[in-house]
């Protein structure tokens, strides 16, 4: 491969996850947010919903960059360069794996780009030879906000990884007993139990080689994309958040950033909610959290 050469050594990576998470965490790199959670029934899915309890030191970043953008009157960029107490891993001469700074989950991961790409732009094939470098290495959820619209709040491309299961006890992930209902025409699948557009469909998760899985992942990333309307012009398509694992892979088109308030990315539509106080966690719970995903997708 010119392009995408994995640079990972194979087996190595959820080492270095756990030790760079400590050394980020005792130099004060690493800013986890803390969070309570709860199940929150809709539609027979057991969505898990956290509620932040302090965003003092994110919104105080959000401040900071805000003001780097003035004073040097171009877009702050954390990936360029990235943090160093933040780095993983060299995925491939492509990417690399650095941790997410203000993250919720333990041992969230970001995929990111060497040079700068914006994140609306459609997934290449080195963009799925990173992600599948990594999930070869553990078990993990992949996903992609592309654009705004979709959760992204860098525009610097990114795909991101947390480790599976999702709950504490049970399903994988909240979403898992719809997914096993799922109904194919050919090799795309919908799923009965969700009431908006999207499409899924299954991966082959004995890889030949690593070019052949990655070369495969896009077609059938191609072939979802079109499923759901979004054939691409320019390099890019509209608002979508993406959902992979070694297994399958899930788009959703989107027509909206927020429902009131309530932000949504990928991990809400695997069925991993997050709201910023009490108020919004009334606002999920009165309208439901399989309603709110409705609202921020396509109506079908």
């Amino acid at each position: 491969m010119a392009q995408g050469k994995i640079l990972l050594k194979s087996g190595t990576l959820w080492t270095s996850v756990k030790e760079r998470t400590k050394h980020a965490l005792q130099c004060g790199a690493l800013l986890s947010i803390p969070t309570e959670f709860e199940f929150v029934e809709q539609d027979e899915v057991r969505f898990l919903v956290r509620i932040l309890s302090n965003l003092d030191r994110k919104d105080a970043a959000k401040q900071k960059q805000k003001k780097q953008t003035v004073s040097s009157g171009k877009d702050f960029n954390p990936f360029l360069p990235y943090e160093e107490d933040l780095f993983v891993a060299d995925i491939s001469d492509t990417h690399v794996c650095i941790l997410n700074k203000f993250n919720v989950v333990e041992y969230h991961l970001l995929i990111i780009t060497r040079v700068f790409e914006e994140q609306e732009s459609l997934l290449t094939v080195e963009d799925f030879v990173a992600m599948l470098a990594c999930l070869a290495d553990f078990d993990g959820l992949a996903f992609y906000n592309s654009g705004k619209i979709a959760g992204a709040s860098q525009r610097h491309k990114h795909l991101q990884v947390v480790p599976l299961p999702l709950t504490p006890s049970g399903a994988q992930i909240p979403i898992e007993l719809l997914l096993a209902s799922a109904k194919f025409q050919d090799s795309i699948a919908t799923i009965p139990g969700f009431p908006f557009v999207h499409a899924f469909a299954t991966i082959d998760p004995h890889w030949a080689s690593p070019l052949a899985a990655a070369e495969a992942t896009l077609e059938c990333y191609h072939t979802l994309l079109r499923a759901v309307g979004l054939n691409g012009v320019d390099g890019k398509s509209g608002a979508y958040n993406l959902l992979a694992t070694r297994e399958w892979m899930l788009i959703i088109p989107r027509s909206q950033e927020h429902f009131q308030s309530i932000c949504v990315n990928s991990l809400g539509f695997a069925g991993a909610l997050l709201v910023r106080n009490e108020q919004e966690m009334k606002i999920l719970k009165d309208q439901g959290p399989m309603t709110i995903l409705k609202n921020v997708a396509c109506s079908m």
